[in-house]
């Protein structure tokens, strides 16, 4: 870590629950010395800039990315409208964090990912999981060699269709909101940073649309990867759960053999059960959102920011924003996905929608040209 402290000026382009969180943290953060905010909707940006004492609003976010205050920015629009901000971003040299994905189509982020490597610009991409404490163990004995090579492994992610409904539910532009590119992404980017070192080459994957497809998505996606040294990856994702199912967004287990050991995770958050006679509410509830059903149990801690207590939020998503903060301040090495993982996590998991579509294997690296000839 170098002591070469440099103050951060923040532009925040996108002012909800994410934006919200990672801008109340900003706050508090000593490195942060100017925040500007930026949201299409000026009620909701007015509002956090008031509720953070925040420097600055507007709602152009080229207005606010040429401020002469801003050296770092955080990309949190909706999926869909990462490209022209994070581009712009790219251009005035800033230290960078998006949220994933990239974009939702496979030549914008392509176009993204070779502009951050032109400008040599520090971009990383939000994988919150990545900052769990059980997987940065896991993480460590993996690469000390504790379980020996790798063979096999195992990923199932179980969600409720809070999140693919209120997703959806926003933009007409549903072709690639799919259950693996909008959610199977985090888990799938867990399992390729613990096999690191290790490259897909072919993938089969299938899906279902029973109760989703009113709503323009899929319900689940199986697939079966191959990787180049013979490695095998079940890589599973049903986001169809009902409104009622207890795990408020996200459940995941993975299974990892290797020649000398296993390492078995269970993350279901089954472990802290909460049953009451007060409705819990939505797990994920965006502005206008409705689940449309009372939720009586509840599986604490199954919402991957983290948990409120005393007003602030305590958890991994407070890790990694603080970690972001504090890498761009000091310097230090932190855990985040670059640029380059975003975008592989996106080639991937639209290869698997492409397979199901397909219903054959799809050779990897997949083309983006052809995924989204094939796609959309």
């Amino acid at each position: 870590m170098t002591e070469n402290k440099k103050e951060i000026g923040l532009a925040i382009i996108g002012c909800g629950t994410i934006g919200r969180i990672r801008a109340v943290l900003a706050r508090a953060y000593p490195g942060v010395g100017w925040i500007g905010l930026c949201d299409i909707k000026s009620d909701i940006g007015e509002k956090l800039r008031d509720d953070v004492n925040a420097d600055f609003f507007t709602t152009d976010y080229r207005e606010l990315l040429a401020r002469p205050e801003v050296t770092a920015a955080i990309i949190a629009t909706d999926e869909n409208f990462h490209t022209d901000p994070t581009l712009a971003a790219v251009e005035r040299g800033l230290d960078l964090f998006i949220e994933k994905p990239l974009a939702t189509d496979a030549r914008q982020s392509q176009t993204i990912l070779d502009a951050i490597e032109t400008s040599g610009v520090d971009a990383v991409v939000g994988y919150t999981q990545r900052f769990r404490r059980r997987f940065l163990a896991v993480k460590e004995r993996l690469v000390t060699g504790q379980i020996g090579d790798v063979t096999s492994v195992v990923t199932r992610a179980f969600m409720n269709r809070m999140v693919p409904i209120a997703t959806v539910s926003r933009t007409q532009d549903r072709a690639n909101l799919t259950p693996m590119v909008v959610s199977g992404t985090h888990s799938l980017d867990m399992c390729m940073w613990l096999m690191e070192g290790k490259t897909p080459v072919s993938v089969f994957a299938q899906s279902c649309d029973t109760a989703l497809g009113k709503w323009g998505t899929k319900d689940s996606t199986f697939g079966i990867f191959t990787m180049d040294d013979g490695t095998i990856w079940s890589m599973n994702i049903s986001w169809a759960l009902p409104v009622v199912w207890p795990g408020a967004v996200y459940g995941i287990e993975i299974g990892i053999v290797g020649t000398k050991g296993v390492i078995d995770i269970e993350d279901t958050h089954r472990d802290v059960v909460l049953a009451t006679e007060v409705a819990q509410g939505a797990g994920y509830a965006p502005e206008g959102f409705d689940p449309g059903a009372p939720r009586h149990v509840d599986f604490l801690t199954s919402y991957p920011p983290g948990d409120l207590h005393d007003n602030q939020l305590w958890g991994p998503m407070r890790e990694e924003t603080n970690a972001w903060y504090q890498r761009i301040y000091t310097g230090q090495r932190t855990p985040h996905a670059t640029a380059g993982d975003g975008h592989r996590n996106l080639l991937l998991t639209m290869a698997m929608d492409l397979s199901a579509k397909r219903g054959a294997p799809v050779e990897l690296p997949a083309d983006p040209d052809e995924l989204m000839r094939e796609l959309v």
